[in-house]
């Protein structure tokens, strides 16, 4: 038994030379393989859409700005961004989601009187 001890042992040992070997940094001569990118979403990803709100002129800028914080996870300061934005611009990005997500973000803008469309990012 201490011979079979003894023989896994040392198939460990080599396993773990092989490990490190794996491991060793590229000198200066070597490069790394490039790796190919592709534009396909990665599984399990759901394509971007982005949100946008459009200026509004029935609605007090403050009344924007807590709508935009009540329904998305935009700070204060970056609420008021986007609010000037729009008032100046015409329109500001709000934040971008995936699609379902982006189409209940319209909806809840709608139904608070605010004008928001929703595009592929």
């Amino acid at each position: 038994m201490a011979d079979h001890l003894e023989n896994s042992q040392s198939n460990f040992d080599l396993q773990d030379q092989h490990a490190d070997d794996t491991r060793k940094p590229l000198t200066a001569t070597q490069t790394p393989t490039p790796t190919r990118r592709t534009s396909r979403l990665k599984p399990g990803l759901l394509p971007p859409w982005k949100v946008v709100l459009h200026n509004d002129q029935l609605n007090g800028m403050q009344d924007v700005v807590i709508i935009i914080k009540r329904l998305t996870p935009l700070t204060n300061q970056a609420a008021v961004r986007r609010m000037i934005e729009a008032h100046t611009r015409g329109r500001a990005m709000l934040l971008t989601t995936h699609r379902e997500r982006a189409e209940l973000y319209k909806y809840q803008f709608a139904r608070r009187g605010l004008t928001v469309t929703i595009a592929p990012a």
